[in-house]
């Protein structure tokens, strides 16, 4: 009987052995290196220009373009996957870049012209009455009181109009959907003919105000955040068909809620939608329904809006002296104080569970750059670009 229990407990151990091996154990991540790509100055004499300033080229409809619109310090433009500039110029007006196209505007503009990234203008809009905003390469005009939205057309012409009943003070543009975030805590959705068709109040909170709203790449999901004291993110999905009401899926209270707009951002081929936090950012993933809160030091300056490949990179920033042991601060000769920045590389926990993973947790924040400047600029495409300064970077991902 002893000899039997001995080779009971022998097998025991090696099929718990075996059981946590398989289920439990994960491969080594590999290590993630930036490798750089090209660096370009904003100031150089010489600039040498994109290809795609080929007088060949009549439109930019004649070659499969790779640019990043950036806007750094007192520049702003366009620049190519080669680190050659379409468009390179000096902030002298407000700006409103998108993806395609962009306008220079004065503070109470009697017209607004909007131009390519060839700087073609394509749209001339008379008298607009507000302020333009660029998404989903779609014009639109904001109110001067923002409280109306307008739509305009390749013509100039307003297509539709919509009055709300307070001031708009967040908006999104995706598969033809129009989201919007108002003062007194509302959101609403419309179609490409201006007819809502969805609005909400998420309510719950003492001060009701919509302060950050995202959508979906294809219209079906949206996420905003809500209210002040107490303040909570909300996740909502559409059920079905773009005729169907969007239902909360999840939502979540806030430590310490914000008094200003707060990012929203659907990512990861709409795998994931993240959201700032006092001290951090949030997560929620779809896919298995989970939230996650991943600590920063310092508040977020810029985030990258792709979080490709399972990787998001975002920059903070520290301008004060408690985060002097993780940012450099710097002060320029007229005394003004250049704030800390650092590069933040976060990877996302893998979507699978596995059991005794709490053995194998991993840090998600794989990469930190401490920079000193003033400014910022974090594009991604098909490289990340960084920017500080008067410089832009490029770097590609490498897994080693």
């Amino acid at each position: 009987m002893a000899h039997k229990r001995k080779r009971f407990r022998e097998i025991l151990i090696i099929l718990l052995f075996l059981v946590y091996f398989f289920l439990a154990a994960r491969p080594i991540p590999k290590e993630i290196i930036l490798a750089p790509k090209w660096i370009s100055s904003l100031e150089s004499s010489s600039l040498e220009t994109s290809s795609l300033k080929n007088p060949n080229v009549q439109s930019i409809d004649d070659r499969d373009l790779n640019l990043f619109p950036f806007l750094l310090g007192s520049h702003y433009g366009y620049i190519d996957s080669d680190g050659k500039f379409a468009v390179n110029r000096d902030l002298s007006f407000n700006i409103y870049l998108g993806r395609n196209m962009w306008t220079e505007y004065d503070a109470q503009p009697d017209r607004i012209e909007i131009k390519d990234i060839l700087e073609e203008p394509v749209i001339n809009i008379e008298n607009p009455g507000g302020y333009p905003v660029l998404l989903d390469d779609r014009v639109f005009i904001l109110g001067s009181d923002q409280n109306s939205l307008s739509e305009i057309d390749k013509n100039g012409k307003t297509v539709w109009k919509y009055e709300f009943g307070a001031p708009l003070t967040c908006m999104d543009a995706k598969a033809g959907l129009v989201l919007t975030g108002s003062l007194d805590g509302i959101i609403e959705i419309f179609n490409s003919a201006g007819e809502r068709i969805f609005h909400f109040a998420p309510g719950g909170s003492r001060y009701e105000v919509i302060l950050g709203c995202a959508i979906s790449h294809d219209g079906s999901r949206i996420g905003i955040i809500s209210g002040i004291d107490r303040q909570r993110f909300l996740y909502l999905e559409r059920a079905g068909n773009i005729n169907d009401d969007y239902k909360v899926i999840y939502h979540e209270y806030l430590d310490t809620g914000f008094r200003r707009p707060v990012r929203v951002i659907f990512i990861d081929e709409d795998k994931r939608v993240i959201y700032e936090r006092t001290d951090g950012v949030g997560f929620y993933n779809i896919k298995n329904r989970r939230a996650l809160f991943i600590p920063l030091e310092g508040d977020i300056y810029t985030c990258e809006e792709s979080g490709d490949k399972g990787f998001l990179f975002i920059v903070t920033s520290s301008p004060d002296s408690k985060h002097e042991s993780k940012h450099e601060i710097m002060m320029t000769e007229d005394g003004n104080i250049v704030s800390g920045k650092e590069l933040i590389g976060i990877r996302f926990p893998r979507d699978r569970w596995f059991p005794f993973s709490y053995l194998n947790k991993t840090n998600p924040v794989f990469l930190r750059a401490p920079f000193k400047s003033d400014d910022a600029f974090l594009g991604r495409n098909s490289e990340l670009v960084v920017g500080g300064g008067t410089v832009l970077i490029s770097f590609d991902l490498e897994e080693k």
